[in-house]
């Protein structure tokens, strides 16, 4: 059915391809971002799906219904990828199945540990997981207790995470303990990959990011969260002409402070486009001895986006990020006038947007926002949660950093666009 001679592979792709029809039960490809282990764990779910037994079910596990469209769908249904074999996989785009090789398969988010209940009760012949470590074990467990037919197998990708996670140390450590077979990839595994995009993938991913997504390593996080982040190449003095004030980013604060970011999107001197943080409004209740009500945290908002410049010259930027669990604010925000969103608050995923921008150069701050400057040196990963397998940042004085989250990871589809055109 697949000529694995006649596609781009490289032999580690192969390898893989050919060793997961002959593993007991689970094979997984883990490593580096782009180093190939879609494409060859795909390869391998369309072999296992034409001798997949005929009793039980088939499925695809993502975070969520979303994530496994644009991971999984999208890749089986390029003729890029796979040529004439991409028209044999039709999918509606939100629908919970899709046909893939006359056969009927099933969509499932894991978002959450509830999730498993969507599979409680079944019977699976056959299953692909993408991006296995983001899943809660308790669903994780529950999956390989479906697995009843004789000959069901499972096929899943990951990247790696901290040394103590339950995928490595239950899973991938035990090896064929626990009937698993794994192969980890490196960029170089990826003969599709050309020198100069491995040079720029490379350039933006730094620390932690750089030690698991391009290394491969399954390691702590520890250290300064931000290490990349260096005044004399990310701290301006003069702002350029906005060409969009793209982001009011909101990090809400009774006893602690309150923190506001004003994103904009400019050019520098040499026709780059950047993101810049413009300016920042703080109000600390315990320097200032007095706590404010939302509605005077809105007023003093409103009055400080009306000339936030100095300039005499109102702000409005396109999209206002309130921290989620602010919801008496934003409806008081809603009340005067403004348009708040809730922020994406996906910690980590925001710190590694924000990490990537640092190391490319392509976040600058003026240098007015002193909260936000002086947060950025402490800002460490904790310790303790890292020696239980999870990332964690130390929570103190982030409160800028919070708002620069919120402003940034939530506006990503406006901005990185224009980032990669002037690139």
């Amino acid at each position: 059915m697949i000529d694995l001679d006649s596609l781009p592979l490289s032999r580690k792709q192969i390898l893989s391809i050919v060793e997961a029809g002959r593993t007991p039960q689970i094979a997984a490809w883990d490593g580096a971002v782009s180093a190939g282990k879609t494409i060859a764990s795909l390869l391998a779910f369309l072999i296992a799906l034409v001798s997949a037994p005929d009793h039980g079910l088939v499925v695809i596990v993502g975070k969520t219904l979303q994530t496994i469209e644009r991971n999984i769908i999208g890749p089986l249904q390029s003729v890029h990828l796979l040529g004439p074999l991409a028209r044999q996989t039709v999918h509606t785009a939100g629908a919970n199945t899709a046909r893939i090789l006359g056969r009927t398969v099933w969509l499932v988010g894991a978002n959450d540990v509830k999730a498993q209940g969507r599979i409680q009760g079944a019977t699976i012949c056959l299953a692909y997981v993408d991006e296995a470590t983001l899943l809660p074990c308790g669903f994780w467990m529950m999956l390989i207790s479906r697995l009843r037919v004789v000959g069901a197998k499972l096929l899943a990708t990951m990247n790696p995470d901290g040394p103590g996670h339950w995928m490595r140390k239950d899973f991938l450590l035990r090896g064929l303990d626990v009937g698993l077979i794994s192969w980890q990839f490196r960029l170089d595994d990826n003969p599709s990959l050309t020198e100069e995009y491995k040079t720029r993938l490379k350039a933006q991913y730094v620390g932690l990011w750089y030690r698991r997504y391009i290394l491969g390593e399954w390691c702590l996080a520890e250290g300064a969260i931000y290490e990349m982040f260096d005044p004399g190449r990310h701290v301006v003095d003069i702002l350029p002409t906005m060409r969009r004030w793209i982001s009011l980013g909101i990090d809400y604060g009774t006893t602690n402070p309150f923190a506001a970011l004003l994103v904009g999107l400019g050019q520098d001197a040499r026709g780059a486009t950047n993101l810049y943080v413009a300016r920042e409004w703080r109000y600390d209740s315990k320097q200032a001895r007095r706590t404010l009500t939302t509605h005077e945290y809105s007023e003093r908002l409103r009055g400080w986006l009306a000339d936030p410049l100095g300039d005499g010259v109102p702000v409005r930027p396109e999209w206002t990020y309130v921290d989620p669990s602010a919801a008496e604010f934003v409806t008081q925000l809603f009340r005067d006038g403004l348009t708040p969103s809730l922020a994406d608050n996906a910690v980590l995923d925001g710190i590694r947007t924000v990490a990537s921008l640092l190391a490319t150069g392509r976040l600058k701050v003026h240098r007015s926002c002193v909260g936000l400057l002086d947060e950025f040196g402490g800002y460490s990963w904790d310790p303790d949660a890292a020696e239980k397998g999870e990332d964690k940042p130390i929570k103190v004085a982030d409160h800028s950093l919070d708002a620069l989250r919120y402003a940034v990871r939530s506006t990503e589809v406006l901005w990185r666009p224009q980032l990669a055109l002037a690139a």
